[in-house]
Order: C-alpha cells, then structure tokens, then sequence
C-alpha cells in the first residue's frame, strides 16, 4: 500500500516539476504546493493521477485535492522525496516574503481591508433598511410619516448607521497596525486620535457655509481632523508600526511597557496631523475626483471601461486596490458607485456558467460549471475564472468581459450606486434597497447581463470538448460523487423518514456531531466541499462547538490542530469531520483536543472543543461540514432544518 502513495507522489512530483515546486505542506483534504511557475503545470495530467479528484490555484499555492487519510499518506511520500515540507503557517509566510512590488502591495491592502469589509457591509444593510423604512412613500402606506418616528428610534438608527463610517480612518488605522506588526491597540488610540472631536471635523472645513476654519499651527499648518481620509490611516499604521519596531529594539525592558507607547502615540500623531495628514487627504480626494469623473463619462464609456478590466484586476490580483479606492468614496461621498460596476462581472460569470450546464455534454465540464455557478452567486468567482473562463482558449473570457462592461456602462448611464461595499451578485441587491429607482434598475440590468452572457456564450463560447461525452469511467464516477443516476439507484426512495441511507447493510442510528442550523453542501463557502468533491454530505452553521463522535468507532485521522477528525465504523463506514473553513490556519487556536487518532470511541464522545467566538474572531468560517468519504450519498430534501448534536438522528448503514 506504501507503494501506491509513494508512485502519487512520485507522480505529482514530476508533472509539476520537482524544480518548479519551492514547498509543500497540506491541510485535511489538499496537498498544497508553492510553485515558481503556475502555467507549466499541466493540470488535466495531474487530474488523472490515481486518487486525485481534482486541482485549483489560489494565493500563490497549487493544491491538490486528495481527501482526508490519503492526502497524510501521499505527504508523508512528499517528504521522502527530497522536497522542502512547511507547516501551512510557514508556508503562507514564505508566499508573502516571495511576493514582491504591485503584487506585494496588493496582499498588503487585503491584509489590511478584509476584516473591515464584514462591518461596512453590515453598516451598508442598516443604511438600506433606514432608506428603505425611514421613507415618507412607505410610512404613508400605514397612514404615517417620519415626523411620527420617536426621537429616541431616529437617535438609535443613527447610532447603527453613522458610526462605523464615522470613526473608519481609527478602524483602518487599528488593521494597519496589525498588518505592519505593530500593537494593534496602539493603532486604534493613535486613529481615535485622528478623529478627535477637539479637532474641526474636516467634512465642515471643506463646506464653505458651516462657518468651521481649520487651526493654523504656527500660523500657516492647517490643523484639521482626519474624517475620511483612508490614505492617512494606512499611512499612519505603516509608520506607527515602523516606530514601534525600532524604539522596542533601543528601550530598556524596565521602560519599554509604557516609555514605547508613549512616544510612538506623541510622534505618529503629530507627524500625521502637522505634516503628512493634510498631504495625504488631498492625494486622496485627487483620487476620487479622478475615478467619479471616469464614471461619469457620457455615454456610459468610463462604466464600460471600469466592468470590462476590473475581471483582468481580479486574475492579476489587482483588484485590491479597488477596496481602498471604495471605501475613500464611501467616506467621502457616502456612497460607491465603482463596486456597482465592478459588480456585473460576477452576474455575466453566472451566465457563462448556466450556457456550460445546458450546452454541455461532458458530465465533469457540466459538474464544475454548476459548482461554479453556486459559489459566484455568493461571490466566489475563482471557480468561474480559472475553472471555465481561461480553461477554454479565452472564449468565455471575452464574451464575460463584454458583456460586463456593457452591464457596467448601462449602470453609468443611469447614475446607479451601493450605499456599502462587500456584498456579490445575490447579497448585493441589499446594497440597493435604500432607494426604489436604484433596486429596479440594478436588478434589471443585472439579469439582463445574466441573459445576455449565456446568449453569447451559447452561441460562440462553448468549446468543443465540452460537447463531446466523458468516455464511460467507473473512476470519474468516483471523483464527482452526488451523481443522480447513482443516488437513485443507492437511496432508498420508499424511506421517508431517513436522510441517509445505504444500499445494503444492516441500519445504525447515525447521531448530529453538532448542534446547528443544517446547510447544504452546495451553499458552502468551500469548493472542495460544495462540489462535493470528497463525498456527499452535508454542514451545520454550529452554535455549539462541542463535537461529537456520530457513531462508535476508531478516529482513523485526528490533526494536531483540531479543526478536523475521521472516523471509521468497524463494517467500514468512514465520516470526516471538518470543523470551519480553512481553519488549519488557525494551526489549533480555538480548539480543545478530547480524541486523538487511534482512539476507539463510542457513540457521542466529545471529539473537541472549539471555541466559536474565537475562532470567528480570528476571520475564519465556524461551518463544519460532515462528510460521507466512503461514498454515502444523501437526501437533500430530507435533511432537518436543525440538528442538536446527539439528539437528532438520521438512519445510516454503519
């Protein structure tokens, strides 16, 4: 058997290039290589190695799918070879200290704006239901008018609405910090500095009829506060953080708790304030001047051009930038039209995707196209770009760069904007409901997009692979579990009251590992797991993080870090657990360990502990998914809304 890992991994080794590959770890499912160069590397050759159920490129790694168990055994091989092997941790590190100039920058602004998106997303919902219910037409529906709102309701909304823009440079500068290895709590206090109510609020000095004038210090400096300014705040976090660093190296340890960040408070804030505040606020408005009068082009020209290359920045890695650009219109105007035109690319990706799924006759080109289509509608379009637009000789790609830049340059014309930022194709509707005239034609024009992208691709995007049948191979069958022909023929349709259940076998009681809100697999934020790449099965959104073992038998894998265990039953029936989404990263914070692989265990035996809140506050996903690796497939239908863990049973063959 040792020989069987061995020649996949010798086999992976030579299509990818032993001198293409700089490290190699894995997580539960993915052997994950950094490599110099992505192209050379044949990906339908590494498809057909023996156990491999498929293959994807993300932040700067190459992985591989093999499974929970196999991908152990074919790393341990890995090592054998000679290859140079990094914890997930290291390896990340190493892809960041590699990356160098535009593409260095850019990880540097995801870094810094990704935990913020969830706030101003959140901030963007409240301003739609305020647009939305604080709306005289809708309050006259009920005989009532916004003069009828209590003060105290009108004070509360405010509260949720205005605060999280209101103090967004103290925000940025907090992440900033983070990012640049400074004390995160350090930032916040220098960034609350910035926005000081002693200081005269920026937005009433730009506004010639508030009667608000800057301080002059020394007589010429204008002294203003910072509102807005998102280029200062990073700036403030790169140079804060840059001071901290030194002064730790020269302070004596006796001095260094309160000496440190006393002077980097003093220094930064005055820094900022009297010399490269004001610089940096003006750069930044110059900016936004710039990109609103590209929107505003006549004829929709500058929309057109803003949809047809933001696809291009999101293959490059550019798009980043777009964040920082967003968020200094959303401070500055209150509202963001760029993410409104960036935004039809993902809709004319859902169209690209439904022409693959009808045109289609290869089961496996049909599969991904609707896997795919499923994640972009929640805006995960990297399944789409690298799985269908570049795959088929740019076709697709030119059809959904068109029509997104007509989508685009429609929304221009007709003056169209969020009111947020972070929300894709489905979600981003809410983005919109602060106003009836710009919902109606947003929606409008998005599923106009959607046709038009799946016209055009129909008519000449479809390559001809793709409609040519999958020669007849029990392996691929293997591969894309989920298949219908075979769930008809291996779930019982006379068992209504079962969710799962095997062909043959004698029938266990199959207990909840978890208590939660039920997800399909299909709505998972993972593509592995939605395409049910490792096996059918199904998730739960935990409210709980006491696992438990779903039925007696040995944890045939159990990681060091936690997030994930496997079990077999005696008569071989093998479930993964996966607790959240990448949460290897974690490299075992947030959770308490209670089994370990080997172990014999019963029915219910805590597997682990994870601690919930932690571990979202460490920007992973809580989801856990149960998978049925040895080929189970399920009832979608027939899966409870809920599951208490222990409690709720589903009959399974065990």
């Amino acid at each position: 058997m040792a020989d069987k890992y061995f020649n996949i991994a010798k086999a992976i080794v030579e299509v990818v290039g032993k001198e293409n590959i700089v490290s190699a770890t894995h997580c539960a499912t993915r052997l994950r290589l950094m490599v110099k160069d992505r192209d050379a590397i044949d990906d339908k050759k590494i498809e057909k190695i023996d156990e491999v159920k498929g293959v994807f490129f993300t932040s700067g790694q190459y992985q591989i799918i093999l499974g929970t168990g196999i991908v152990n055994k074919v790393y341990a091989q890995i090592e054998t070879l000679g290859l140079k092997t990094l914890s997930k941790k290291e390896q990340d590190e190493a892809v960041k200290q590699n990356e160098k100039g535009i593409k260095k920058l850019m990880r540097t602004l995801a870094d810094i704006f990704v935990p913020i998106i969830p706030v101003i997303a959140a901030t963007g919902l409240f301003l739609g239901l305020k647009g939305c219910i604080f709306n005289d037409n809708v309050l006259s529906l009920f005989g009532a008018s916004t003069a009828d709102i209590p003060a105290y309701i009108q004070t509360l909304v405010t509260v949720l609405t205005d605060t999280a823009f209101a103090f967004l440079p103290a925000i940025i500068t907090w992440s900033a910090f983070r990012v640049f290895g400074g004390t995160p709590v350090i930032g916040l206090v220098i960034g609350l500095m910035l926005l000081s109510p002693a200081l005269p609020n920026a937005y009433s000095v730009a506004d010639p009829n508030s009667g608000v004038e800057a301080i002059k210090a020394f007589g010429f400096i204008p002294l203003v506060g910072c509102q807005g300014s998102v280029m200062t705040a990073i700036f403030t976090g790169w140079f804060g953080s840059k001071l901290e660093k030194k002064l730790r190296k020269i302070m004596p340890n006796v001095l260094d708790l309160i000496f440190t960040p006393f002077f980097v408070m003093l220094i930064t804030m005055l820094v900022m304030l009297l010399g490269v505040g004001p610089v940096m606020h003006q750069i930044e408005l110059g900016m936004v001047g710039i990109i609103e009068n590209l929107i505003h082009l006549p004829m929709g020209i500058g929309g057109f051009i803003i949809g047809f290359t933001y696809p291009l920045a999101v293959i490059t890695g550019l798009h980043h930038t777009y964040v920082m650009i967003e968020t200094s219109l959303l401070a500055n105007t209150g509202f963001n039209p760029l993410i409104t035109l960036c935004a039809m690319y993902g809709f004319a990706n859902v169209g690209t995707c439904l022409a693959f799924a009808v045109k289609s006759k290869s089961r496996r080109i049909k599969q991904t196209s609707i896997g795919a289509m499923l994640s972009q509608l929640f805006g995960i379009s990297e399944p789409v770009l690298f799985g269908i637009q570049l795959r088929f000789n740019l076709k697709p790609l030119i059809v959904m760069l068109l029509t997104s830049g007509t989508g685009a340059a429609l929304l221009s014309i007709f003056s169209i904007q969020s009111n947020s930022y972070g929300l894709a194709v489905l979600p981003s509707y809410l983005m919109y409901i602060y106003n009836g005239h710009q919902i109606l034609f947003y929606f409008l024009i998005s599923v106009f997009c959607v046709a038009l992208c799946f016209i055009l691709t129909c008519l000449f995007a479809i390559p001809k692979e793709a409609l040519v049948p999958d020669e007849d191979d029990p392996a691929a069958d293997m591969h894309y579990a989920g298949d219908a022909t075979a769930i008809s023929e291996t779930v019982s349709s006379t068992d209504s009251g079962a969710a799962l259940k095997a062909s043959s076998g004698d029938a266990e009681v199959f207990t909840a590992p978890a208590t939660g809100k039920t997800v399909l697999l299909k709505d998972v934020a993972d593509e592995t797991f939605a395409q049910k790449l490792l096996g059918d099965g199904f998730a739960i959104d935990i409210t709980d993080g006491t696992i438990k073992a779903p039925f007696s038998g040995t944890i045939a894998v159990a990681y060091p870090t936690g997030h994930a265990f496997g079990i077999q039953s005696p008569d071989g029936r093998e479930v993964l657990i996966h607790i959240g989404i990448d949460t290897v990263a974690l490299e075992g914070q947030g959770f308490e360990i209670h089994a370990h692989q080997g172990d014999n265990v019963k029915q219910g035996d805590i597997l682990v502990k994870a601690d919930i809140q932690k571990i979202r506050q460490l920007g992973k996903s809580t989801t856990t998914m149960i998978i049925f690796t040895d080929g189970t497939p399920i009832k979608e239908q027939e899966l409870p809304k809920e599951m208490i863990s222990g409690v709720t049973s589903l009959q399974v063959a065990c």
